[in-house]
This record gives structure tokens, sequence and C-alpha cells, in this order.
């Protein structure tokens, strides 16, 4: 079973790709080549180093592709308006006061720091589902678990993904 993935998720793990094998892959080969010119491989750093650069993408752009295949691609649908579901923007605020908004996305786009929470961690387990006016509690690393109400739901909107 795979994993899934917004639209906007899929479309950078693809421009990770496509900059790997068109720009990355092809700068490195060359300077392999270059390297290899000077003579003696054995004591060579650059042509040691871009050997060593050149298995790092082809390892990547395996993982990538194998990846991609694995991946399903939701796309929100109107009958989730007013819950939290996969996609979802998520504004809550915490027993301090603090607002903070969430999308709730697959494991690989997963960004904490930005807001993107995978559906996976213990608060994107704990919102599924929820609407408005719901107040959830959530483990902490230490210490007694948090509470956090729902304020907002909205899905993606052109301006978000480019997509609606």
């Amino acid at each position: 079973m795979g994993s899934y993935i917004t639209q906007a998720g899929l479309e950078k793990l693809q421009a990770e790709a496509d900059h790997l094998w068109r720009v990355e892959r092809p700068r490195v080969t060359h300077e392999v080549s270059e390297a290899a010119a000077l003579g003696d491989r054995s004591e060579n750093a650059e042509y040691i180093y871009g050997k060593k650069r050149l298995r790092e993408i082809d390892r990547r752009l395996r993982y990538l592709a194998k990846r991609m295949d694995d991946l399903t691609v939701v796309t929100p649908a109107p009958e989730q308006e007013g819950r939290v579901y996969f996609g979802a923007f998520v504004t809550v605020v915490d027993e301090k006061g603090v607002e903070v908004e969430y999308q709730l996305v697959g494991p690989d786009e997963s960004e904490p720091g930005a807001g993107r929470l995978s559906i996976d961690s213990p608060v994107g387990k704990a919102l599924m589902g929820k609407q408005p006016g719901d107040e959830v509690r959530v483990p902490r690393p230490r210490g007694e678990p948090g509470a956090l109400e729902v304020l907002a739901i909205r899905y993606a909107l052109d301006e978000d993904t480019g997509r609606s």
C-alpha cells in the first residue's frame, strides 16, 4: 500500500528528480570526466568525490522513482468541507491562546516548521475528522497532553497549490 501526497507535494518530488537528472547529474558527470583526464585517479580527490556524488545522485533518483510509484495523490472532495481530512488547512488554538494553521499532508511532504504536519503524527491523527469547535488532546514529549481547539478548516484554493 502506498502513502498519500498532495498534488503540490508530488510536483515538488518530480521537480527534485528532474533537477537531479537534467542539471546535477550532467554537471557532476562532466566534472568527473575532467578530473579523470588529469591522470592518476587513485589520488585524485575531485575524481573520487565526483564518483561518490554520482552514486548519491543515482541512489536518490532510484529512491524518488520508486517512491513516486507508491504514492497516491489525494484531492480534497467537496463533501469534506467542514471536517478535517487529508490536505486540510486547520487553524487551531492552544491552551495559551496561540493560534496556528497547519496543513495535514503525507509523510513525504511533512515539514512541521513550515506548518505541514503528517497525518501520521500525533497532532495529525488527533485532528482527523474533527470540525470547528472540537477540542483534541495531543501527547507531548514530556508532561501532560496539550489541548487544541479547532477554529477553522479550509481546503487548498488556487493560490495555495495552483489547483482547486
